[in-house]
């Protein structure tokens, strides 16, 4: 069985509803970066940065997996298949798929600021000062901030480099160290780009760029890769 891994970036959940900083110049739902997702913020004014993330992760609870998400689904029945993400929802894993990474963190988890290790998952979109963990520590946002290390990025660059198949799913390649993934892929691993705004890479080899929505791209994808499991 074939090795697939599939990364996501804002455009895979964007058709769910769901908006990032990008899309406003630089500003997150009317919020500047620097005041609203770096350790810095949140040392300043702890409480906007969690009452941002509040609403965040009320959005996340309304939104509901897309065509993308359903899709992608299908291919864990043909291909060893390890989804790769920037996204900080969990709309992968509520549309099904079981092998998730999370490059920069989860919005419904939230972790000690005193041990990194002590993970929690929300079962409330509420996160406040005053919530701490076992140790007495406040809770933040389990969220890799702008500034900080990304910790599955060693996991991540692995199952990169042992596909046959990378796809790439509405992300710009902007953001490092995660837009280096693609260049971790095998040589000879067939390569596509699905964004409406991608940028033809020229010295990647075997690479497809598709210039549509994940919407729509990704089911089309998946039937054809399916099909081709099908004829080899």
């Amino acid at each position: 069985m074939k090795r697939l891994v599939v990364f996501t970036g804002a455009g895979v959940s964007a058709e769910s509803g769901i908006n990032t900083f990008r899309d406003s110049n630089g500003l997150w739902e009317q919020y500047r970066i620097e005041d609203v997702a770096t350790p810095e913020a949140f040392q300043r004014d702890p409480s906007l940065v969690l009452e941002f993330y509040n609403q965040r992760r009320k959005q996340v609870k309304d939104a509901k997996p897309n065509a993308a998400h359903r899709a992608l689904v299908e291919l864990e029945k043909y291909f060893k298949t390890q989804i790769i993400t920037q996204n900080i929802d969990d709309l992968h894993e509520r549309a099904g798929s079981t092998n998730v990474i999370h490059l920069h963190g989860q919005i419904m988890q939230a972790r000690s600021t005193g041990d990194e290790s002590l993970i929690y998952d929300l079962e409330t979109t509420e996160l406040v000062i005053g919530d701490k963990c076992e140790k007495g520590f406040q809770l933040r946002p389990h969220i890799v901030w702008f500034g900080e290390m990304v910790p599955e990025m060693e996991r991540a660059t692995y199952y990169a480099s042992m596909a046959d198949v990378f796809i790439v799913i509405g992300s710009s390649l902007e953001v490092y160290p995660a837009a280096g993934l693609l260049n971790y892929a095998p040589e000879q691993a067939q390569k596509y780009l699905i964004d409406p705004n991608a940028k033809e890479l020229y010295h990647m080899s075997n690479l497809s760029v598709i210039k549509d929505t994940a919407g729509k791209a990704v089911p089309q994808l998946v039937k054809k890769l399916i099909n081709n499991t099908h004829a080899s």
